[in-house]
């Protein structure tokens, strides 16, 4: 290969890669991919307070910007946590007395515990009440549906609520757009390296390390290893309880 075809094969590496985002968005790990057999049910409520909380970690739902378009997922979906965030696009199919047109897209909030539909292997969605009856009649209780994975998203930026207490740091990473689904997390202190943090449970990731009185910095990476670093998203003067708002994915 000559000289001129290195460079344009560099530049091209390039444009197909800046900041951490490849620009396929569509194909790459099962977006807008192949829909899948699945059943959906619902619970929580009229007003969706019952799926308030919930495995990933979450608490409010409406105040971290989720809504009622969530969704428990089964053992099979749930990977132990891992695909909290992610978004799935869902039709009602092959129920004419009960279904109703269009589609939702829900985000993963939840765990929906082994015990009748939800149990393993099956795919199966428990979905808020309200996000339910979009799609199928309330009467319908349980009906036949498609999903695929779809990209998220988000409004604003990347939010951590920092938890805990000195050398516990304990990290709630929320409104994470693209995949959507954390799978590795990176702090940085104003005068640390780079650590790895540890998943505690849900979407809740530690360190160990004594950070107080640094400007905080983290990075983000998803399952279709896309990543997002935020400089100094918390200031030197953090504190415990706060949430401080980073960057985001492209969609």
């Amino acid at each position: 290969m000559g000289l001129l075809g290195f460079l344009v094969v560099v530049l091209l590496s390039v444009l197909n890669f800046v900041h951490g985002f490849p620009r396929n968005n569509h194909a790459h790990h099962g977006y807008l991919g192949s829909w899948i057999n699945a059943h959906a049910t619902f619970y929580g409520g009229g007003d969706a307070s019952g799926t308030m909380g919930g495995a990933c970690g979450y608490g409010n739902l409406y105040s971290q910007g989720y809504g009622v378009n969530t969704a428990a997922l089964s053992t099979a979906l749930f990977d132990n946590g891992l695909s909290c965030g992610a978004c799935y696009e869902l039709r009602c199919v092959n129920d004419p007395q009960w279904c109703l047109p269009g589609s939702i897209v829900v985000t993963a909030t939840n765990f929906c515990p082994p015990g009748g539909w939800c149990d393993p292997p099956n795919h199966h969605f428990d979905l808020s009440q309200p996000i339910f009856q979009h799609i199928a009649q309330y009467r319908a209780g349980i009906v036949p549906v498609i999903y695929r994975r779809v990209r998220c998203r988000r409004s604003g930026g990347i939010r951590f609520t920092i938890n805990g207490h000195s050398y516990f740091n304990l990290v709630l990473i929320t409104n994470v757009g693209g995949a959507g689904d954390v799978h590795s997390v990176s702090i940085k202190g104003s005068r640390t390296r780079w650590q790895p943090m540890s998943r505690n449970w849900g979407q809740n990731w530690q360190s160990n390390s004594y950070l107080n009185g640094q400007s905080l910095s983290f990075l983000v990476i998803t399952s279709d290893g896309r990543h997002v670093i935020s400089y100094n998203v918390a200031p030197a003067g953090w504190s415990f309880g706060q949430t401080y708002t980073g960057g985001q994915f492209r969609f």
